[in-house]
């Protein structure tokens, strides 16, 4: 009796020596290492293997660290992810699939044992498992030991890892059992939670929105006047600074007076010898009416030399350039145009009202969604991004452009609404607001054109 009563705890007390080594243990990796190898002490097996879905195959008997891509673990991860089912089972090569079940004799013993290891309350940690093989069949009397073991061991796991509500694994968690609950209470279609769920996001899929799409902005002057070279010349100064603020009729830039005037001269010169020529050819006609026939050559001559004479002295005082209105002196750095080259119609610099503003945004070919006249523009500007700048769509450009980048954009003009103390050339990021349109389109917009451009259909 007392010899009875002496062997019979063996394996209760070695369930309890391990359970107070796995409520003892520091880390979660403590847990895994007395999972596939502490379990020895309750069955003998050979090896052992344990898998998390989250994780993998995770610990190996006789294995300090393991190596995700040898082909035992990848063989391993296939055969545990078709094991079903929330209780211990025996397992053998001919309940696999041919694929797996034919690689079973190259990898483990002959008899397999699958403890599951259900996931938490809310899904963490994950489901897993702990298989264990050996040469000989299992007992009955072992299976039940071994199960206690490997739930006390998802207890431990769930003490040091505290449960994610909002992870996936419990999201999922939560869909198993609420699923098994409605087979369980035979409930209805329309009261069961997938196709509600699935009626909400079909519903919520059909709210309209805005189509919008952000484009680079900048403010820039609405209506500006263009200065441009009214001649061919060097110019030789610039009278102003860039932003400066300027009157109707102030100088802006001058050209290289010296190449003109010597024109000028040459011309008026011209002009002079040219009436010589006639008057003498007129003295002689009076002695000789030969010469007669003359004059309208010499007078025809005189109009071309006066001709180019006003030409030439035009030039010369279309060389000092003035301000055509008031407004804002808009170019780039003065010294990069004095000593500079132009040519006839070269634009030079602008003249813009300080209060004549507007909005204009680059949108890009992959984002042109249709923008009426009037449409709802805000540009948010680098300096103040708090502050954005409101505008209605004036017009869109009918052609895209090439941009500086190499990409290709649509030119948009907007009308600011309202007054703006904001100065031309401050840029920012310009949000356009087309029209209205489902949530789902609103989503699914992009990814349709880069799918249709990509396949043709």
């Amino acid at each position: 009796m007392d010899g009875h009563t002496d062997a019979a705890p063996a394996p209760l007390a070695t369930l309890l020596d391990l359970a107070h080594r796995a409520r003892h243990a520091a880390e979660a990796v403590e847990l895994d290492f007395l999972a596939v190898n502490g379990s020895h002490a309750l069955a003998p097996y050979r090896q052992a293997a344990l898998w998390f879905e989250d994780r993998g195959v995770c610990a190996l008997s006789g294995v300090v660290q393991i190596e995700a891509n040898a082909p035992y673990v990848q063989w391993l991860g296939r055969v545990v992810g078709t094991i079903g089912g929330d209780a211990p089972r025996t397992l053998t090569a001919e309940e696999l699939p041919p694929g797996l079940g034919g690689e079973w004799a190259d990898w483990l013993p002959a008899y397999g044992l699958w403890l599951p290891i259900g996931a938490g309350a809310q899904g963490h940690p994950a489901r897993g498992g702990l298989l264990l093989a050996r040469e000989i069949p299992w007992l009955d009397k072992e299976i039940p030991l071994l199960a206690e073991w490997t739930d006390i061991l998802r207890h431990a796991w769930m003490a040091r890892t505290p449960p994610l509500r909002l992870s996936p694994l419990a999201l999922r968690a939560r869909l198993r059992r609420r699923r098994a609950h409605e087979q369980a209470a035979r409930l209805p279609w329309w009261r069961r939670r997938m196709p509600q769920a699935g009626l909400a996001v079909a519903a919520l899929l059909c709210i309209p929105v805005r189509l919008t799409v952000l484009a680079p902005g900048e403010l820039v002057p609405s209506n500006p006047a263009a200065i441009r070279s009214p001649l061919e010349g060097v110019i030789e100064r610039i009278d102003v600074k860039p932003n400066q603020a300027v009157k109707k009729g102030d100088p802006l830039f001058h050209f290289d007076q010296a190449q003109l005037e010597s024109r000028d001269a040459v011309a008026a010169q011209a002009l002079a010898t040219a009436e010589a020529e006639y008057r003498q050819a007129l003295q002689q006609a009076l002695a000789d009416g030969k010469g007669k026939n003359q004059l309208a050559t010499l007078q025809g001559k005189i109009e071309e030399r006066r001709a180019e004479a006003g030409f030439m002295h035009g030039q010369l005082e279309r060389s000092a350039v003035t301000a055509p209105r008031d407004g804002i002196a808009l170019f780039d750095d003065p010294s990069e145009w004095s000593g500079r080259p132009v040519a006839t119609g070269e634009r030079i610099m602008r003249i813009a009202s300080p209060d004549d503003v507007e909005v204009e945004a680059w949108l890009a070919v992959g984002d042109a969604v249709p923008l009426e006249p009037g449409a709802p523009v805000k540009l948010y500007l680098a300096s103040t991004p708090l502050d954005p700048v409101e505008a209605r769509v004036r017009y869109v450009a009918y052609e895209a452009q090439a941009r500086p980048d190499g990409s290709y954009a649509y030119r948009v003009r907007a009308t600011l609404d309202g007054g703006n103390a904001r100065r031309v050339g401050l840029k920012g990021t310009a949000k356009l607001s087309g029209g209205w349109a489902p949530v789902a389109y609103w989503i699914l917009r992009r990814p349709a054109a880069a799918i249709r451009q990509a396949i043709g259909l």
